[in-house]
């Protein structure tokens, strides 16, 4: 899954201009206890994420799916090409919409106002997908979640931010417990929401050779779980904010008009060293740029391809394609604390911030080129409509896509926003985040315009050229890395 979620803290900017009561707001607020060294309140907001991140990863498990399956199977008989690129668009203009909810709350609503606005417009949201299964309820639907999640999800994390003094050692922790919470829900949200649309509430028969088939899917039961789970969230949050947050996020950010702002005096190398790191900060998000394109394939024509082509059969039972959405967050749970390790580590040290992120573009080409040996394994009688699956993939090659693809992220996307805390001057930190941001919704439509060449050029073909371009783009990096690092000027 893509880190970028729920992480970004602009409250060192926030902070920087202190109130009088804002140190006593924190001794009142870890007054009321303490869960591992942390204040109960960063454990509020751990539930808060966890549920609304179930709601949209179950949402967006079966979001494909439930495009392009036949108006019989309960789903809405959208072209593939057409549906990949919707599900592009949709997931790109999730990572652009936190640019207008984080302003409109630090200037005039809070976040705490923003983060129930959010998780009410999507609760309604996947409400409307539950009782709505027309193209019309699609983009209703989804128009709200795009809204709600602006609202939502850059205003959670800045309150995690305030929660403690901006020097406290525990913030670097207190990150990485908010994100293993967006991990969580992430995992489980696949798994609960495929067995109702694949298990549960389908309708199932057999074929002419008695094979047991999905005449129709519970997709709709399947948005309603997503609904339980943003308005669980919810209700948990508004009743326990008050008391385990007090004051945080209740009110939009107000500057002291008598507060005294220095001017520093910046020399010309200065200046030189500052927009060359800014440079690398331009330069590093461009690559980013096509590592996810890449990446978000897991949910387009990945899934696709998984439902159709892969062997899905273990000791007799058949895996529901959803569940396939929860193997990358259950990898990073796995796998995160070995990485947090290494990077400390004296090897892990030695390695530059470009040379980490050239590594996980590598290994996501690797990934592919795993999806590209499916596809020589699989035969296929006629097209189109009349095409029939004689022989299917080993569930192997898909396992090992996803295993290549969650190392690659873990050596990209944490770095790549621990890079911009580091390069980033402090008056254009929150700015630069946000160019960071919107490389993913920059990616996720290309993403979306790759999958909708799916079918017409053929998943092998796809599949090779993103692991030839990515493996090339790693290569590359290494090349510039030595240029870069000179270029960061003694951050590595």
């Amino acid at each position: 899954m893509d880190n970028t979620e729920g992480l970004i803290d602009n409250s060192e900017q926030k902070n920087s201009i202190m109130t009088p009561t804002k140190d006593n707001l924190i001794e009142r607020i870890e007054a009321k206890g303490t869960i591992l060294g942390h204040p109960k309140g960063l454990f509020l907001l751990f539930f808060t994420e966890m549920w609304e991140r179930f709601s949209y990863y179950g949402m967006r498990g079966v979001l494909i799916l439930y495009m392009t399956k036949m108006w019989a199977e309960n789903g809405l008989n959208i072209p593939e090409d057409k549906a990949t690129l919707y599900y592009g668009f949709f997931t790109g203009f999730v990572y652009f919409t936190p640019l207008l909810g984080g302003l409109i709350a630090d200037r005039f609503i809070g976040q705490r106002r923003a983060i129930t606005i959010g998780g009410i417009t999507m609760f309604i949201a996947q409400l409307v997908l539950f009782s709505m299964n027309t193209h019309i309820g699609l983009a209703i639907g989804l128009v709200l979640l795009i809204i709600g999640n602006g609202f939502f999800k850059p205003n959670i994390s800045t309150m995690v931010g305030q929660l403690y003094r901006p020097n406290d050692a525990r913030r670097d922790s207190a990150f990485s417990i908010f994100y293993m919470g967006i991990n969580l829900g992430a995992l489980i949200a696949p798994l609960i929401i495929g067995l109702l649309a694949e298990n549960w509430f389908a309708v199932k028969g057999v074929d002419a050779d008695g094979k047991q088939i999905i005449l129709s899917y519970g997709f709709k039961y399947a948005f309603l779980a997503a609904a339980i789970g943003m308005a669980l969230g919810q209700v948990i949050f508004n009743l326990l904010a008050k008391k385990y947050l007090l004051e945080i996020g209740d009110a939009p950010i107000k500057v002291d008009k008598n507060t005294v702002v220095e001017e520093v005096i910046v020399s010309t190398e200065d200046k030189k060293i500052e927009r060359q790191r800014i440079t690398v900060i331009f330069i590093l998000t461009f690559f980013v740029i096509f590592f996810w394109a890449g990446f978000e394939q897991a949910g387009s024509s990945m899934t696709l391809y998984t439902d159709k082509y892969i062997n899905r059969f273990v000791f007799g039972w058949e895996i529901p394609t959803t569940f396939f959405q929860a193997f990358n967050p259950l990898l990073i749970v796995l796998l995160a604390p070995i990485f947090g390790w290494f990077w400390s580590s004296k090897y892990g040290r030695q390695l530059s911030t470009p040379i980490k992120m050239s590594l996980g573009m590598i290994l996501l080409g690797i990934g592919f080129l795993f999806m590209l040996m499916a596809t020589y394994g699989v035969q296929v009688n006629g097209t189109g409509d009349k095409e029939e699956v004689v022989k299917k993939a080993a569930l192997i090659w898909l396992i090992m896509t996803y295993f290549f693809h969650t190392i690659g992220e873990l050596c990209l996307s944490p770095v790549g926003l621990s890079m911009i805390t580091k390069l980033a001057p402090v008056k254009l930190a929150s700015l630069l985040m946000g160019v960071w941001m919107l490389s993913t919704f920059v990616a996720n439509i290309i993403g979306g315009f790759i999958a909708s060449y799916v079918e017409k050029l053929g998943a092998g073909t796809v599949f090779g050229s993103i692991a030839l371009f990515v493996i090339i783009l790693g290569v590359l990096m290494i090349l510039v890395s030595k240029r870069l690092s000179k270029m960061m000027h003694g951050i590595n």
